[in-house]
């Protein structure tokens, strides 16, 4: 090369480092973030998604973008995790729009609906189905985006002191279960109670409440129920699918440069899929551990399902009536549920019923 070609292209390339590095670097300044989860440590999978989704965050931005995770109380406590989100005292949180349900009722469809849809429905509804759209517009007002970072799939019924056989015997139960289901349970003549995970066994125990749900075996086996109430029912009709979601201040959402923000999507669905497998691979042996502990295994009878449903049904009408936000949320998801389990019957259920029934031969 001739020397004056080749200082011609040393000059090119010196110009184009200049004007790249701080292109570069505008797009991948040093970020730190705070997240609170509504969840303690000692509950691996709720907790570990946000731990989960913080690593990917970190390692594809090759540690500029570090998200520090706190357990519950670490910060502030898991129910005012939204709170903290919307006023700005943390950038983010790891929780479930359905603790909210105080603020309003329709925050509790967005993570499940009772008789709503199941684990892979939800998703395709958020992504595909117009569900995301229905999020965002109802968060805008709370000054938070919220993204889905997990689900915990179908969750049990609960443990029972007593066996429960029919829907007489939910009149004056005091049942562990809060929200918008507790709403439900109440309608049909329970006594709904709101108590932290932690103080739920010696609730028990005592006699100061008859029953409590939790989210399924895997977890509730750590919490150990099994010792105080035996009756292990299913399923949590008011939890077909429960979606999590990384709640997020719409202020430091929009300064996030786009590259950024890009990547929270792909750690919140990297964490959402962890989640849901750590559950599916968890739940199996858990459950085997918990029948040869003594664990009770029974479903719903019939009519006490029929009951739910119609007091559901009720509810809906009842809430939707009050709140035209809820009544917008409800109306979507109740059509997207019928189509959906018109396809569902046909593979989905058709094969999953065979192979239960080989399974059963042995």
């Amino acid at each position: 090369m001739k020397r004056r070609q080749f200082i011609g292209a040393a000059g090119l390339g010196l110009a184009a480092a200049t004007i790249a590095k701080p292109a570069i670097a505008q797009t991948s300044p040093e970020v730190k973030w705070r997240l609170t989860s509504s969840f303690p440590k000692s509950l691996d999978t709720l907790y570990g998604a946000a731990e989960v989704f913080a690593k990917a965050v970190s390692e594809a931005t090759d540690g500029k973008f570090q998200i520090t995770t706190f357990a519950a109380g670490e910060i502030v406590p898991g129910l005012q995790a939204a709170d903290a989100v919307q006023n700005g005292t943390v950038e983010m949180a790891h929780t479930a729009s359905y603790y909210y349900v105080g603020k309003d009722p329709t925050f509790s469809l967005f993570t499940a609906q009772p008789f709503g849809l199941n684990t892979r429905m939800q998703a395709a509804w958020m992504a595909h189905g117009g569900g995301q759209q229905l999020v965002d517009d109802f968060f805008k007002k709370y000054n938070t985006l919220a993204i889905p970072c997990g689900n915990t799939t179908c969750q049990m019924g609960g443990w029972f002191r007593k066996e429960i056989k029919s829907v007489e015997d939910l009149q004056g139960l005091k049942f562990r279960i809060a929200g918008y289901a507790g709403n439900i349970f109440q309608k049909m003549g329970a006594v709904p109670q709101q108590l932290a995970g932690g103080d739920i066994y010696a609730a028990l125990e005592k006699g100061t409440i008859d029953a409590a749900e939790w989210v399924g075996p895997y977890d509730d086996e750590k919490l150990g129920f099994v010792k105080v109430a035996p009756y292990y029912y299913y399923p949590g009709w008011w939890e077909g699918g429960a979606m999590l979601h990384n709640f997020i201040n719409l202020d430091k959402w929009n300064a996030l440069p786009k590259n950024y923000q890009a990547i929270v999507r792909a750690a919140s669905a990297q964490a959402n899929d962890w989640m849901i497998a750590k559950y599916d691979n968890s739940n199996p042996g858990a459950i085997k551990r918990l029948l040869a502990g003594g664990a009770q295994l029974r479903p719903f009878p019939q009519p006490v399902m029929e009951a739910s449903y119609k007091a559901t049904t009720d509810m809906y009408a009842e809430t939707s009536a009050k709140n035209a936000e809820f009544k917008k949320v409800v109306d979507a998801m109740t059509a997207y549920r019928g189509d959906q389990y018109l396809w569902w019957q046909v593979a989905e259920l058709g094969f999953d019923s065979f192979m239960v029934r080989m399974r059963s031969r042995g």
